[in-house]
């Protein structure tokens, strides 16, 4: 049997677990491994020796009807890049806001509480309806670092995941900060699972879609970035140690509702879709909050 290489978190008889991927199935890791949650295993020595301790385990759950939580459910930051595909600022320009592009990455943090997993409904808030997408590149830290150099960024690299960046556009403008439009409670979508990084060659340009009702609204690929995996680690990791379990969520491309002429933005009942490839496709159905 091949190696699952796609991790994830979950939950299970009413607790919070972690696993992967085996053909259509999950196979529970916490017990066997010792580690309660995800990023712990990631933090491991462990780690580097999965393949040893996942060989010849069969599924114990189908994915099927798995109630997903985001990757890494409680991660102690998550470092989101502002306008990093020169499409999506080229674009933002176009729609009336004049930012110059900065010298050094432009970043925010989210908050674990704003995350849900695949499947699980993002909230539309009563306060607004400028509910927008923006589908990303996430990157998650399994090795803990400050002042990383951009040329040994990947050995900090546990694998990658999906991120859907909702935004709350109008709440986004308050003021020059973005944040309190980027973190309200289930906006956040995080997931299905990660694919670890020896999976994906550092660098390759990865396909991404975001969809929304079956419609294609972003098609990029993430050779577009501004600045790339290794410059976004190196200059988060100046200011702050990064640690396993740690999540970058990398910027979106352009085709954001916002920018569109005339504005779209998503609604209650509204299903949005964010697929990358090598990793595999992030969903979530749009609710009203009540």
């Amino acid at each position: 049997m091949e190696i699952p290489l796609k991790l994830l978190s979950y939950m299970q008889n009413g607790r919070e677990t972690w696993g992967a991927v085996v053909g259509d199935g999950v196979v529970s890791l916490a017990a066997r491994t010792g580690f309660d949650t995800l990023a712990g295993f990631l933090g491991s020595p462990d780690f580097d020796r999965r393949d040893t301790l996942l060989h010849g385990m069969e599924a114990e759950l189908p994915l099927q009807g798995l109630q997903f939580l985001p990757v890494i459910p409680r991660p102690e930051k998550i470092v989101c890049a502002v306008r990093n595909y020169m499409d999506h600022h080229l674009e933002v320009m176009a729609a009336g806001m004049q930012r110059e592009l900065s010298a050094e990455p432009p970043i925010f943090l989210r908050v674990w509480r704003s995350q849900v997993g695949h499947g699980q409904p993002v909230v539309l808030p009563r306060v607004s309806h400028t509910l927008d997408w923006e589908g990303e590149l996430a990157v998650i830290i399994g090795r803990a670092g400050r002042d990383i150099p951009a040329d040994q960024a990947y050995a900090h690299v546990a694998g990658y995941s999906i991120y859907n960046d909702v935004s709350v556009r109008e709440w986004q403008f308050h003021a020059k900060q973005i944040a309190s439009g980027k973190n309200f409670e289930g906006t956040g979508p995080f997931g299905p699972w990660m694919v670890t990084a020896d999976e994906i060659a550092p660098g390759r340009p990865l396909a991404l879609k975001t969809r929304l009702n079956g419609e294609t609204v972003q098609d990029s690929h993430t050779g577009h970035m501004i600045f790339n995996i290794p410059a976004l680690i190196a200059y988060a990791s100046t200011i702050f140690t990064l640690v396993p379990g740690d999540v970058i969520a990398t910027g979106t491309p352009a085709g954001v509702g916002w920018s569109r002429k005339p504005q779209r933005f998503m609604k209650a009942g509204d299903v949005v879709e964010v697929e990358i490839e090598a990793i595999g496709t992030l969903r979530n159905a749009v609710v009203a909050q009540t």
